[in-house]
């Protein structure tokens, strides 16, 4: 491409042009070209790590003093990026944000555009009720409430509970497809199952119903139970014990959570994965397109961002911008709950990756 000549800079002819292209609304391209064409993705988000032992505080506190209900909705503080300018967004894809529900409170029915999940690191007592089926919230459970499905929450015990959510909330905004619509004041199904009807219909390992053939944009399966999670993972080890290629490093298992209806991703823009990692494990260093946001389920070690060292343990979370160096080290056997973008970077054909050979 042609460089315009520096020196040229101050003449009046170009400094009319330039006053020109702005009244009438218009931007040449070769004043920014490293802006909009970096050699490499530059994301405005920071690498960065948000320790549960200040968020949980932060929000009980907003459970003494917010309401939750109709108009405020949720009592849910989203996790923003240092580096987005105060936008309550963790990358420029992903939302996310602890909810906090108080002892017998209800969260009412609503529904919207945006993809939503729920992860649970402690507690139990609360059910998501997703189109009308009550399902259960415990620890380790992963829990989807896909695009316009109406959903609310209700905690029937004597404390509180919090958990994380997961959304797709700036996408859907930069691309203006959002739409939402207000549901019960309460929930259209108070009871308190232990297993959801989607679980009964569409959860067992390698069985279909024959009903509903068709593949779905989303997991017809509301909630991903930890107890099948965790032997999931320690059978890849025990495989690895025994010698067998079952990890996808060596002391790293890994599981991906599917929709069983296409065997794809459980949403069209999110992607949810679990790892474990054995004491003294470490991953090699890499980069990705798109970014990941991981929340420590147990265990303690570090992320290795960009060349610095962060120490996290049980609830932190830790966000991966695009193309930032990453890997983790375990100092224990180490749980990690992970989300990402990748679903709509590998649907456009921009997904690529690059794995050190170092360890």
């Amino acid at each position: 491409m042609h460089t315009p000549d520096p020196s040229l800079d101050d003449a009046p002819e170009l400094k009319q042009l330039y006053t020109d292209f702005e009244a009438e609304h218009l931007n040449p391209l070769w004043t920014q070209v490293g802006d909009l064409m970096p050699m490499t993705p530059t994301s405005r988000a920071v690498p960065f790590v948000w320790k549960w032992s200040t968020l949980y505080p932060l929000a009980r506190r907003a459970g003494d003093l917010v309401p939750v209900g109709r108009g405020g909705e949720r009592r849910a503080i989203a996790l923003a990026n240092p580096g987005l300018g105060g936008a309550p967004y963790v990358t420029p894809t992903l939302w996310a944000a602890i909810q906090y529900l108080g002892p017998k409170e209800v969260a009412p029915e609503h529904r919207h555009a945006q993809n939503a999940f729920r992860f649970v690191v402690e507690g139990e007592g609360v059910w998501t009720v997703v189109n009308g089926d009550p399902v259960a919230m415990r620890r380790g459970d992963f829990l989807l409430t896909p695009g316009w499905h109406f959903h609310g929450h209700h905690n029937e015990t004597d404390q509180p509970m919090a958990w994380i959510d997961g959304l797709d909330i700036p996408f859907v905004h930069y691309t203006d497809t959002g739409f939402f619509e207000f549901g019960s004041e309460n929930v259209t199904d108070d009871s308190t199952p232990d297993v959801s009807r989607s679980e009964r219909l569409w959860a067992h390992p390698g069985l279909r119903p024959l009903v509903g053939l068709d593949a779905k944009a989303s997991s017809p399966i509301a909630a991903y139970r930890w107890e099948h999670t965790d032997a999931a993972l320690r059978e890849q080890l025990a495989l690895e014990d025994e010698g067998y290629a079952a990890t996808t490093e060596p002391g790293h298992a890994a599981v991906r959570y599917t929709n069983p209806t296409t065997g794809g991703d459980v949403m069209p823009t999110i992607r949810a994965e679990f790892h474990r990692l054995r004491v003294g494990a470490r991953t090699r260093p890499r980069r990705d397109v798109g970014s990941t946001v991981y929340q420590v389920f147990d265990g303690s070690g570090r992320f290795v961002l960009d060349g610095e060292n962060r120490e996290v343990g049980t609830g932190d979370m830790i966000v991966v911008p695009s193309w930032t160096e990453w890997s983790i080290e375990a100092d224990t056997e180490f749980d990690l709950f992970a989300f990402s973008d990748a679903p709509i970077v590998e649907r456009l054909h921009f997904d690529r990756t690059y794995i050190s050979e170092g360890a």
